[in-house]
């Protein structure tokens, strides 16, 4: 989709309005309350076996199905079905295997947000079968609208599902096709990390209408045109997330209120390593993660093998992506990326994937 830069900035800024919120900011507010964490390394749900306590279902109604999961549809007006989970993670992996939804103006989305307004996003438009868009937010600072990236690929995401993975670090966040690098960012890259996404995230699945006549003109046309809801229902399918906490804990809490992620503090971190569900316990311990402590943290997580260096997927995402404020793509397939992850885990459920991830990563970005 090709669309003017004075469009393009309408659009993200409508986007930025309508997606981006917080009941209680930690960078504002020195009484929010902590955040509950994922007390496990490893996290699987599988949604074709049906729903899961672990996650809430936010606006209108999903069904399941042994062959494609959850299925999230968008029939009226108003409708915006959301998985979101009742855990955060600070730092990980996290991989969904999924279909996005066709539909004029019809938005699909994986979104890691946090209490303070960090976020790493993936965004599919619906009338735009073989494309993708990347984008990423810090502390909400919605000042520029440079920062989102626009995709073509080879092969189309609406009529099969494929494996879409984040891999968010202290040093950069990865930006993963079916197991292809799509995108890095650095920590330096955010503004020397002011807005690199640092702080626990929980994870948001889910479709909206961006077409809808409600919207602001920018982000109608963004989203690709005004959505007519006699042409749906418009579905969005999800088989299966899988989870690597590289901080496990049952609480995060902001020790002050810079929003560096030195300043969290992680209570009761379990050395469990894997679970299907997520399970909070009764705060034993708690640690103030340092740049020194979490950088290990985070290293003991991933595998070395298999990978090229941080610089080279960084010299790779600058050539495979542009920004969407200048309207232009770069084509990309998910077979020319410079770097390959192994994502088997995510689609054969209860087999943990065998991460290639170098072993100097260590912080991350995001907007739905």
């Amino acid at each position: 989709m090709r669309f003017s830069k004075t469009a393009a900035l309408a659009g993200m800024a409508g986007l930025a309005s309508a997606q981006t919120y917080t009941s209680c900011n930690p960078t504002t507010n020195s009484s929010c309350p902590s955040d509950t964490g994922l007390n496990k390394a490893s996290y699987s749900v599988d949604f074709t076996a049906g729903e899961s306590s672990d996650w809430t279902l936010s606006s209108s109604s999903a069904s399941y199905s042994s062959s494609t999961g959850a299925a999230l549809t968008i029939t009226e007006s108003g409708n915006a079905p959301t998985l979101i989970s009742n855990f955060y993670i600070f730092f990980g992996r996290v991989s969904v295997l999924m279909r996005a939804s066709p539909g004029t103006g019809i938005v699909s989305s994986i979104v890691l947000e946090s209490d303070d307004l960090d976020e790493i996003d993936w965004e599919w438009i619906g009338g735009e079968d073989d494309q993708v868009q990347t984008d990423y937010f810090g502390k909400g600072n919605t000042t520029a609208y440079d920062r989102g990236t626009v995709d073509n690929l080879s092969s189309g995401t609406q009529s099969t599902f494929r494996n879409y993975t984040l891999v968010w670090t202290e040093t950069q966040t990865e930006w993963y096709i079916d197991g292809s690098l799509l995108r890095t960012l650095t920590y330096a890259e955010a503004l020397n990390g002011k807005n690199y996404p640092q702080t626990p995230m929980q994870i948001k699945v889910g479709s909206w209408a961006g077409g809808d006549s409600s919207n602001a003109e920018g982000t109608i046309e963004w989203a690709g045109g005004e959505t007519d809801y006699s042409d749906g229902p418009f579905t969005m399918y999800v088989k299966s997330i899988e989870i690597e906490n590289y901080n496990p804990g049952s609480s995060y809490t902001y020790g002050d209120e810079t929003g560096d992620y030195s300043s969290i503090v992680v209570s009761d971190a379990s050395s469990d390593d894997s679970s299907s569900s997520s399970a909070a316990t009764t705060a034993t311990t708690a640690t103030t993660k340092t740049k020194t402590t979490s950088t290990s943290t985070v290293a003991k997580s991933t595998a070395t093998s298999g990978t090229t260096g941080s610089s080279t997927d960084s010299s790779s995402s600058s050539s495979n992506t542009t920004s969407s404020s200048n309207g232009t793509s770069t084509t990309t397939t998910s077979s020319s990326a410079s770097a390959t992850v192994n994502v088997s885990g995510a689609s054969t459920l209860g087999k943990a994937s065998v991460w290639a991830v170098s072993a100097l990563l260590a912080v991350a970005a995001f907007n739905l």
